[in-house]
């Protein structure tokens, strides 16, 4: 029976995801005994202190937020295995559990895309990695589109700095950006600054800010006004393949160790995105019509159909406006509608093909792999605990 420490700030999400993978894998596995540390002995004890905690307890392994600093020769010269959930920086001495931030950022972006944006920004901490690396994914996918990012850097202002009722540099910043504009912030807590900036500022969500967070956690979520949008993760296998190296440590030593990866799945839209940046009132119906409709066999001319405008004229407007052709844009929705069920359902690949209106399985296939680099069974796999 092993006896793992858990330094894990479980107020958050994410942390309470990376928990219940951890906590799966000890009943299948285990049991194991766990000691929730709380994060203040990291600032009180530091890691010689939590060292030597976890000496007296008997500690078989640490899973924790740690500080970036020279004291963390002093746990891996202790030989106790020990994991990092991504802090600031990542650590070379020891495993991470860390993110495919750039992924999420690209993720992002492609949503804004696909919604007809064509001014972005991004806010976040330019000097923490999860929250930089989002911020150059998302730049590069806007970027080879064809558009600029502005940016705002928090700079972790102090309390006095009570930003949700007087002028603060973030509600300038927000004031000054063109609208409409989508926003992606680095994580749901910092889109919960935005919308409530926004709002003491009469910023109109969505109609001139569209707001992104990452975590989909419901709490920041749900209070927002709007409620806000957000990036889902797969922490939960996250933490089910840090326990599982973890015991491999144990067993076997650290000397093979490697980080885990945790990745960005989907995108939950609630009020905050809720809308299509264009002016153009037939490319808002048409979007509108193709959104309501994915599920079913939809072609371009069904689309054609809804405006009174010949195929050729609306499909120059929506190139224009979207950077895609209708029917290109009618694939890359279908392939995210197909991704999305593969993770959530457990329905055969021609099950989920026939429900979203294909009648061709190789051919969609051969469209899910130029679109994702892999086949939907290995895409399925990945998502797989």
């Amino acid at each position: 029976m092993y006896k793992i420490i858990l330094l894990i700030d479980f107020s958050e999400e994410y942390s309470k995801g990376l928990l219940k993978g951890i906590t799966r894998y000890s009943r299948e596995k285990g049991p194991w005994i766990f000691c929730r540390m709380p994060l203040y002995n990291r600032e009180t004890l530091g890691i010689e202190g939590i060292l030597n905690w976890a000496k007296e307890w008997e500690a078989n392994g640490i899973i924790g937020q740690l500080y970036n600093d020279t004291n963390i020769s002093q746990l891996v010269k202790s030989g106790i295995p020990t994991i990092a959930q991504d802090f600031k920086e990542r650590f070379t001495e020891i495993p991470n559990i860390t993110g495919a931030h750039r992924e999420a950022g690209a993720m992002g972006a492609d949503y804004f895309l696909r919604k007809g944006f064509r001014h972005f920004a991004f806010y976040g901490f330019e000097h923490i990695v999860w929250s930089r690396e989002r911020s150059q994914g998302f730049e590069e996918r806007v970027q080879k589109a064809g558009y600029s990012v502005h940016y705002f850097d928090n700079q972790e202002e102090s309390n006095e700095e009570l930003w949700y009722y007087k002028p603060s540099a973030l509600s300038q910043w927000l004031t000054s950006l063109p609208k409409p504009i989508a926003i992606m912030a680095c994580d749901d807590r910092l889109g919960l600054h935005i919308t409530e900036t926004c709002r003491h500022s009469g910023i109109r969500i969505p109609e001139d800010v569209a707001v992104l967070g990452v975590d989909n956690d419901e709490m920041f979520c749900e209070i927002s006004d709007p409620p806000l949008s957000s990036i889902a993760q797969d922490a939960e296998k996250g933490g089910y393949e840090a326990a599982r190296l973890l015991e491999a440590m144990i067993k076997k030593g650290t000397g093979k160790c490697y980080d885990i990866v945790v990745r960005p799945t989907q995108i939950i839209t609630r009020q905050s995105t809720d809308i299509y940046a264009t002016q153009d009132d037939f490319i808002t119906t048409a979007l509108k019509f193709i959104h309501q409709n994915i599920d079913k066999n939809l072609q371009v001319e069904d689309v054609v159909a809804q405006v009174p405008l010949s195929r050729r004229s609306l499909e120059f407007r929506f190139r224009e406006t979207l950077g895609f052709p209708i029917y290109k844009y009618i694939q890359n929705l279908r392939m995210n509608k197909f991704s999305k069920k593969l993770q959530e359902t457990d329905q055969s690949i021609l099950e989920i093909a026939l429900d979203l209106g294909f009648t061709d399985t190789k051919n969609v296939a051969r469209q899910f792999k130029q679109i994702h680099g892999c086949t939907p069974q290995e895409f399925r796999a990945q998502f797989k605990i």
